[in-house]
């Protein structure tokens, strides 16, 4: 038996008559009765008895419905399921982010997804970039959001969007009174650095070397938000990504843009030997949009 032969068969089990069934199935009676006189001759066997204007069930067809019942069962089973996955239940996703995106950045592209898909699992940690590398490598995690660029052979790194730095201080300093700051407003003030090897501290020697001074430097630090910290505490002026002065704002911080400052990739990053879940590439969207959205606010 084809599938539509199947279907013809179920419909008249079900309503009862041939009349019924070609009205449940929107064809014509004289369809549905020659259909069934051809399954019946291709199986050789008598599955209904008219009698006096009504059509018997034989026992051959009985059987047959119940066989016929567990398939279609199945079938709504595969849409009740295919429903269930377009509402993100049974559905993980796994994110890895960059201390700065996971401020306000990826929080706010998770909240949109989970209006999105109300239903799904979701688990977020920051974690540093070599981490991301790892366990995407692994694939214990789906996709991360990394503010530095990662170059691993097998993974996808898309830029979503970009960052670019601020110079964070305490609030009422001198620096407020100027809408942008220039490198060597910075330089001129006591200063919270950062360890040679990171981005910041990396800019940080540019500057130094370009305006031929030392930094005047107390405390060094490896994180943005260690920075936003010590500077909301008074402990000096800092430049950090603007994504952490942003998410880091108190009634005891200020900030401002850096004047002229490079720009950097934020990237989306995936194992390229695992297809991207719907979730996943529902996120990246989102993540995307939740950027643009902190630069108009800027």
């Amino acid at each position: 038996m084809n599938l539509r032969q199947i279907e013809v068969f179920r419909a008249v089990m079900v309503a009862g008559s041939v009349t019924d069934a070609a009205r449940l199935l929107h064809v014509s009676q004289p369809g549905i009765s020659r259909m069934l006189s051809h399954i019946e001759l291709q199986l050789g066997l008598p599955l209904f008895e008219r009698r006096k204007g009504k059509l018997l069930a034989t026992p051959e067809a009985q059987a047959l419905f119940a066989e016929v019942e567990q398939v279609y069962r199945g079938v709504a089973r595969i849409d009740e399921c295919t429903q269930a996955l377009k509402n993100g239940k049974m559905l993980t996703l796994r994110v890895l982010c960059s201390p700065g995106t996971g401020l306000e950045m990826v929080p706010n592209a998770l909240m949109a997804l989970g209006r999105e898909f109300p239903s799904a699992s979701i688990y977020m940690e920051v974690a540093l970039a070599k981490d991301m590398v790892k366990r995407l490598a692994a694939h214990e995690v789906d996709v991360a959001i990394s503010t530095l660029a990662i170059d691993d052979p097998l993974l996808d790194s898309r830029p979503i969007g970009k960052w670019t730095l601020a110079g964070v201080f305490p609030k009422g300093h001198a620096l407020e009174a100027k809408r942008t700051l220039r490198p060597i407003d910075i330089l001129k003030e006591r200063m919270i650095s950062f360890s040679p090897d990171t981005p910041q501290g990396r800019i940080i020697a540019d500057w130094c070397a370009s305006n031929g001074r030392k930094p005047d430097a107390q405390i060094d630090v490896r994180a943005g938000q260690a920075a936003c910290a010590l500077a909301a505490a008074g402990a000096g002026v800092a430049i950090v990504d603007d994504l952490t002065a942003r998410g880091c704002m108190t009634d005891r911080l200020s900030h401002r843009p850096i004047a002229k400052a490079p720009l950097y990739d934020v990237f989306a990053v995936t194992n390229q030997n695992f297809a991207a879940s719907l979730l996943s590439s529902r996120f990246i969207v989102h993540a995307q949009a939740a950027l643009r959205q902190l630069k108009r606010h800027a």
